[in-house]
Parts: structure tokens; C-alpha cells; sequence
């Protein structure tokens, strides 16, 4: 469960879905974010501008009736007179009615006296307000406007402002907060509208895997999934004409083979009984005679032998094997498989008694046939033998003391017609032993395994399912 989990969030799906709610979390914050600074931006410019206007008009108005140089109670009386004054300075002295210049920030004092023009800085003291200064402009002699050396303060709360930009800035957030998970739910939609082709493609390749070549995708629109399952179905349509006409080749080869085969066996019945008179003759002839005769007749045998497996492996190429099985004591199947190849004293046996299986008795001495034969034709003495139990299996060994299988060649042992001597062409074997042994020993259930002793020579183990 969580390793399937796990595997969905590494999917596809899950990859677009985190991309696209990513995309739009950092849209949404980007946009809040720009919206609350221009808000915020708005919103306090519309008050400053406000705020400087009102106080610049209201000191313009009551600045000619002053007395200059103007004294505390001249001070005192301006900002009476100024609503959105709060404090007045003259160089020293400073009015004292609304309130100080401790709540006017040093820096701003600075900026008006050097560069005598209305100026403001927003301060926090528990709350947001806005200090704005200005200085008093006086006419000289010349009627040119000069600075009088009088100072002018406004201090002004700025929590209706930030209560509305904290509105504004929830709201973003509030928007946020529906916004993201409306995109997480169309991502997952849009993800599963997109991938759903690309699943008809995966379990379209599954079945073709599985031998479907007949499988085909719908085609729907224009886009690049579409041209993608056109493809598909293109290579779908050529892929099974071509597998039709290999399976049809080859439907026609192993017919033409058992034909063949079949066609065979009556003019090698007449061949093999003529040797067999040949051979009873052959002793008295001599020269060139008799080894002809040996030659025909060794030949005849091959011929027959090559025929016989072909007959047996158009068997198992068309289903028409059949199984007479019956159990049967495995040692005494083997034994006789030996004495009837004359083998007994070429082969070192270790069958003990009482290891029964249910087995074909005559497809079992093939299979054990085939492989003491081969290795006794490409291995070296002594070739052993032997039986065993190993849990539910029966287990029969053949070993050999000669080179061994090469790493190159036992992927191939069972193969039809291959030979790990490609310089040997011609053998006592037909190239087709090893994989009629292992077919009939699939037909009982088992397995044949094919490897290297560790002492040296080849190795061979058979495993059918057996009873004690």
C-alpha cells in the first residue's frame, strides 16, 4: 500500500499537479503581494497629499497676521488658529498648547531646515501616524518669498489607513486561500485529462506485449496525444502484419519439416532394414566393400535418428504431445535406460530405491537418454549418475569430468541445432537432444538446469515433481 503510494507521487500526475499549484501559489502571493504594496502605496499618497495640503493652506492663511520675530504666545496662538497644527518652532522656543517637538523625529527638523520645503516621515509610536513640517515663508524688500526661520508640525493618526490596508491585504489572502485549492482541483483534472491518453498508450503497449496485436488506440482531435496514437496505431497495424507472416512462415516451416519427416520414415524403414542385412554381411566383405557398407550403415542410423527427433519436435511445436504417465520408481527407469544403451559400465550410478514419481516412462528415458548421452559424447570419464530427494522434487543429476560449458554457451545449451563447436560440423547428435529433454521435461512439470560442477565438467539437473 504505501510503496503503491509512494509510486503515485512520483507519477506523472502528481508531478504536474505539485508544478501547476506551485505556478499558481507563487501567482497568487505575487499578485497579492503587488496589489497590497500599490494599495498601500495609494492609500497613503490620497492622505499625505490630503494632509500637506490642508496644513500648507491653513498656515498660508494665518502667517501674514503673525508678528515677527514671533514669541511663545505668538507660537501658541498659531497653533490655535492651525487645526491640523501641532506644535510651532522658532528657533528655540516652541509652542507648548497641543503638544512637543520630542514627537517630531529629529531627521525630518533637519530635512525642513536645509531644505526648507514641506516634508513628512511616518513614524510608529503604538500607532501608525504621519509627521509633516513645513516652514513659514515670509516676502522681503524685493517681494521674493524667503524662509522666516518659523516652523510648522502636523502630526496625523494613520490608523484608518492601516486598518484599511490590512483589509485590503486579508482579502488577498482570503482569495489566496479559495484560489489554491481551486487550481490544486483543476490540476489534478487538467493532469488526469491529459494523461488519460498517455494510460490508453501504456495499456495499449501492455497488450501488445501480451501477443494482442489486434490492439488499437482512439484517435480524437489534432493535437500531439492524437498524432501519438495515430503513430501507435500504425505501428500496432505493422507489427501484426509482419509477426502474421512470421507466425505464417513459420507455421509453414514446422509443417514442411513433420511433412518431410513423415514422408521420411517409409523410405528409411526399407533403408534401415537393407543395412541391417548389410551388416549381418559385412563381415565377410572386404576393402572398399565393407567400408561402404559401414558408412551406409552408420548414415542410415544418423538419418533416422535426425528424423525421429524432427517427428518429435513437430510434436511439441503443434500441441499433439501426449503423456501416458504412471508412477514408477525413478531408479529403476534410469538403470534400464542404461542397460538398454549398454552404458552400465561407462556410467558410474548412484540410484537409490524408493524415490517415485509420476512420469511417461518412455519420454523419461529420453529425456535421461539425452543426457548421458551428450555427456558422454563431449565430456569426459567417468560420467556420473545420480538420484535424489530434494523436498517435493526428484532430482537427477549427470555430471562429466571433461571442460565444462563455456559462460557463452549456456544460455544457448538447449537451443535447436546449436553446437558449441562451431568447427564441428558434423556430430553423432542431431543438435536437437538437449531441447527435446527439456521439453518433455517441462511436459512433467520439471526443469532442467544446465551448468558447471564445481570439481570440474559439466552439469546437468533435472527436477520433476515426485512422491515418497
Amino acid at each position: 500500500m504505501i510503496r503503491r503510494l509512494l509510486a503515485r507521487l512520483r507519477g506523472i500526475r502528481a508531478r504536474l499537479v505539485l508544478i501547476i499549484s506551485l505556478v499558481a501559489v507563487l501567482a497568487t502571493v505575487g499578485a497579492t503581494g503587488a496589489n497590497y504594496v500599490t494599495a498601500r502605496r495609494t492609500v497613503l499618497a490620497a492622505t499625505q497629499d490630503q494632509v500637506m495640503a490642508k496644513l500648507r493652506d491653513d498656515v498660508d492663511a494665518i502667517a501674514p497676521t503673525l508678528r515677527m520675530p514671533p514669541d511663545v504666545a505668538t507660537l501658541n496662538q498659531l497653533v490655535r488658529s492651525v487645526p491640523s497644527a501641532a506644535v510651532a518652532r522658532y528657533g528655540s522656543l516652541s509652542s507648548d498648547v497641543r503638544g512637543s517637538m520630542g514627537l517630531v523625529p529629529p531627521e525630518l527638523v533637519a530635512r525642513v531646515g536645509a531644505e526648507q520645503r514641506l516634508m513628512f516621515q511616518r513614524i510608529d509610536i503604538g500607532r501608525p501616524e504621519l509627521v509633516v513640517g513645513m516652514p513659514v515663508m515670509t516676502v522681503d524688500t524685493g517681494f521674493n518669498r524667503v524662509p522666516s526661520g518659523l516652523e510648522v508640525y502636523g502630526l496625523f493618526s494613520l490608523s484608518a489607513e492601516q486598518q484599511q490596508i490590512s483589509e485590503f491585504a486579508l482579502n488577498g489572502w482570503r482569495t489566496a486561500a479559495v484560489a489554491v485549492p481551486l487550481a490544486v482541483v483543476l490540476a489534478w483534472l487538467a493532469a488526469g485529462a491529459v494523461l488519460r491518453p498517455v494510460r490508453r498508450l501504456r495499456d495499449g503497449a501492455r497488450q501488445l506485449a501480451h501477443g494482442r496485436l489486434s490492439t488499437r488506440l482512439p484517435e480524437r482531435g489534432g493535437d500531439e496525444l492524437a498524432e501519438l496514437a495515430r503513430t501507435f496505431n500504425e505501428s500496432a497495424a505493422s507489427l501484426e502484419k509482419s509477426v502474421g507472416e512470421l507466425r505464417r512462415m513459420e507455421a509453414d516451416a514446422r509443417r514442411f519439416v513433420a511433412d518431410v519427416s513423415h514422408e521420411l520414415r517409409t523410405p528409411l524403414a526399407a533403408m534401415t532394414a537393407v543395412t541391417e542385412v548389410l551388416d549381418e554381411e559385412g563381415a565377410r566383405l572386404q576393402g572398399d566393400a565393407a567400408t561402404a557398407t559401414r558408412l551406409v550403415s552408420e548414415e542410415t542410423r544418423k538419418l533416422t535418428r535426425l528424423v525421429d527427433d524432427l517427428i518429435e519436435i513437430s510434436r511439441f511445436d503443434n500441441g499433439r504431445a501426449r503423456m501416458d504417465r504412471r508412477e514408477a520408481d525413478l531408479g529403476e527407469l534410469i538403470a534400464a535406460s542404461l542397460r538398454t544403451r549398454q552404458w552400465t559400465e561407462r556410467v558410474e550410478a548412484d540410484l537409490p530405491p524408493g524415490i517415485i514419481a509420476a512420469v511417461d516412462a518412455r519420454r523419461f528415458d529420453v529425456i535421461v537418454a539425452n543426457l548421458v548421452g551428450n555427456a558422454l559424447r563431449h565430456g569426459e570419464p567417468p560420467v556420473r549418475v545420480r538420484l535424489s530427494a530434494s523436498g517435493a522434487d526428484a532430482v537427477v543429476e549427470v555430471t562429466d569430468h571433461g571442460p565444462g560449458l563455456p559462460d557463452d554457451v549456456l544460455p544457448h545449451v538447449f537451443a535447436r541445432f546449436y553446437k558449441a563447436d562451431t568447427a564441428r560440423s558434423r556430430s553423432e547428435g542431431s543438435g536437437l537432444g538437449l531441447s527435446i529433454a527439456e521439453k518433455n521435461a517441462g511436459l512433467h512439470g520439471g526443469t532442467i538446469e544446465a551448468g558447471n560442477d564445481p570439481g570440474g565438467g559439466a552439469r546437468f539437473v533435472l527436477r520433476v515433481p515426485g512422491r515418497w
